[in-house]
């Protein structure tokens, strides 16, 4: 993978934490609220964070698919 590439994963890898970080806060003041719901908002973060996921991951796969040609 080049190094562009390696950059570019690691930087969504970081995001992804980083949603995943802020999905948590967002649980955490629901319930320290007293909130017996989810936050709407903690459902759009994980979705973005999933999709961030995805994302890297398709860039580590289709490096490994060049590699094969």
């Amino acid at each position: 993978m080049s190094p562009e590439m390696e950059s570019l994963c690691s930087r969504l890898d970081q995001l992804s934490e980083d949603l995943a970080d802020l999905a948590m806060r967002r649980l955490r003041d629901s319930i320290d609220a007293g909130g017996h719901e989810l936050p709407v908002d903690e459902k759009l973060i994980t979705r973005a964070r999933r999709s961030v996921e995805k994302a890297a991951a398709l860039l580590r796969s289709s490096d490994r698919s060049a590699e094969d040609w």
